[in-house]
């Protein structure tokens, strides 16, 4: 029971499956940048979630995973509120989304 517990909280130990089992919704164009919800199912409910990708000149990509601790009872309501979301942080962020987080290029000190 415990470990069934810690598995809940921390993720599956199984099979190494990481997918949400949902699938991605169609694509939101929005700007410059394309929002695709994919919301991961847990236990009924769904979590805010996604990718925000912004096509460049060479025909690639660049992506920025987009995660939100909202859940929703809903998968529509889930995907309408991802594409709120996301269309706000695309006007407070803009291309700031796809530079390295400084947190995790930092070295610790010797």
């Amino acid at each position: 029971m415990f470990k069934k517990l810690l598995s809940g909280l921390f993720g599956s130990q199984g099979g190494g499956n990481t997918s949400t089992g949902t699938k991605a919704a169609e694509s939101v164009e929005y700007k410059e940048y394309l929002i695709i919800s994919q919301p991961d199912n847990q236990s009924g409910q769904y979590r805010v979630s996604g990718w925000i990708r912004k096509p460049d000149s060479q025909g690639g990509a660049q992506e920025h995973r987009f995660e939100r601790s909202d859940m929703v009872p809903g998968r529509e309501a889930c995907d309408a509120l991802m594409v709120s979301k996301a269309q706000r942080y695309i006007d407070e962020v803009g291309d700031a989304m796809f530079e390295p987080d400084p947190r995790r290029d930092s070295q610790p000190p010797s």
